[in-house]
């Protein structure tokens, strides 16, 4: 049976298949748990807590896809791989995928419009990846 990562490498193509760097796992993990921890912290402005969970996600969905030995062509794919990276469904990366869609809009568009909710969904999204990467 062939991984369906393999299909989404070659040249134009999301993915490309590079050996896992056991150092640069270590710190996207470290920072991947360190972002999360810190988004919990309710003394933040939501516009931080969410900045926080989003870059704790990313961290930990990269760390999933090169332990698996591919690298991202885009932040986006990250996410859309999670079914393959670390069996998760699509109640972990549709948040997130919402999410990222939110961040674009802050960051090139200066609308982050984010509320408790989303804050809320975000960490637990992030959550379950730093769970599933045994984190």
């Amino acid at each position: 049976m062939s991984n369906p990562l393999d299909n989404l490498c070659g040249p134009g193509k999301q993915l490309q298949i590079e050996a896992p760097d056991a150092n640069e796992l270590a710190g996207l993990l470290r920072s991947g748990t360190a972002r999360l921890k810190d988004a919990r912290n309710a003394t933040l402005a939501l516009e931080s807590q969410f900045d926080l969970a989003y870059n704790a996600a990313h961290s930990l969905s990269l760390a999933a896809l090169r332990r698996m030995g591919y690298r991202a062509g885009n932040r986006y794919i990250v996410f859309q791989v999670l079914p393959h990276t670390l069996g998760l469904g699509p109640e972990v990366w549709r948040v997130l995928d919402k999410c990222h869609n939110t961040r674009n809009l802050g960051e090139y568009e200066g609308l982050l419009d984010v509320d408790e909710r989303l804050v809320k969904d975000l960490i637990a999204a992030t959550q379950a990846v730093a769970d599933a990467l045994g984190k």
